[in-house]
């Protein structure tokens, strides 16, 4: 059960479909919703950045203009959400990066929501955005990560789901996170791609044990086995497309990253291409 659900306050363009996401999740479970946003300045960069190891590189009313930009954005977090009708929520500044920022609320939450490009709107006296969220946040952190498509139509998230199931610990995560969602979809489609090449994995009928788990988790599955000799990220994003699912539910970096970004990987096509909100988990 989602209680304490953290979103991503940037100012992006794509802050308003996350948040409405986030928003329709709190509402549905009765959660308290955290707005976080973060300066940028790390303690270091505050350190470089005023002259304590030298020379004053920024002015102090920069530095305050960088906290009322920051203090805006969290301002207009809370006129949204009252409006989206959320009982229960609070906003957090957070003298750091936006990475440190979501990892240190994500302990005491249950769920993160952050956008699927994830970069950071420009902020007055930092040059660098934040890029590869949802990854660093799915990868460091301990808590599961909604990833909001940018142009989302807020379409609600207990519609069809697909959840891809190849054996691994992360899926099982992912999917253990994502029971509250999928004990309310209308259907579940448990995906596996290519199930022959990890048959020691699935053993002689492939889904059949995590289908059964799921159904006395009161959740309406079936199993779908896909063949290809494309991408199983592909495969996956086809099979939700077709489903019109509302939600896709994958483990996130099964394999070391460094061979994710060599060869590819089904956590970089989904967090690449998927226009359905994609629950990841590592």
């Amino acid at each position: 059960m989602y209680k304490t659900i953290v979103v991503h306050v940037d100012g992006s363009p794509e802050q308003e479909t996350r948040l409405r996401a986030a928003a329709r999740l709190a509402d549905e479970y009765g959660a308290h919703l955290v707005g976080s946003a973060a300066t940028g300045i790390s303690w270091l960069d505050y350190a470089l950045l005023t002259g304590s190891m030298g020379a004053p590189m920024m002015p102090e009313s920069d530095f305050n203009g960088v906290r009322e930009a920051v203090q805006l954005r969290l301002q207009q977090f809370a006129t949204a959400v009252q409006r989206l009708g959320v009982a229960s929520f609070e906003t957090r500044m957070i003298e750091d990066d936006a990475r440190y920022a979501l990892l240190l609320e994500s302990r005491y939450a249950d769920l993160v929501v952050v956008s699927r490009t994830a970069e950071s709107a420009p902020v007055p006296g930092l040059l660098t955005p934040v890029r590869g969220l949802p990854e660093y946040i799915a990868l460091h952190g301990a808590r599961p990560v909604l990833v909001v498509p940018p142009g989302w139509p807020d379409l609600p998230l207990g519609g069809p789901a697909v959840v891809g199931w190849d054996g691994s610990v992360q899926a099982i995560r992912a999917i253990a996170a994502a029971l509250p969602l999928l004990r309310q979809a209308q259907t579940v489609k448990l995906t596996l791609v290519n199930p022959e090449s990890m048959a020691d994995l699935h053993g002689e009928e492939p889904g059949a044990d995590m289908a059964l788990h799921l159904a006395r988790h009161g959740v309406k599955v079936e199993v779908v086995l896909e063949h290809t000799r494309g991408s199983p990220g592909d495969a996956l994003l086809a099979v939700a497309r077709g489903a019109g699912a509302g939600l896709l539910v994958a483990g996130a970096f099964g394999h070391s990253r460094y061979r994710e970004f060599v060869l590819g990987g089904v956590t970089r096509a989904l967090l690449a291409h998927s226009t359905t909100p994609l629950l990841i988990a590592h």
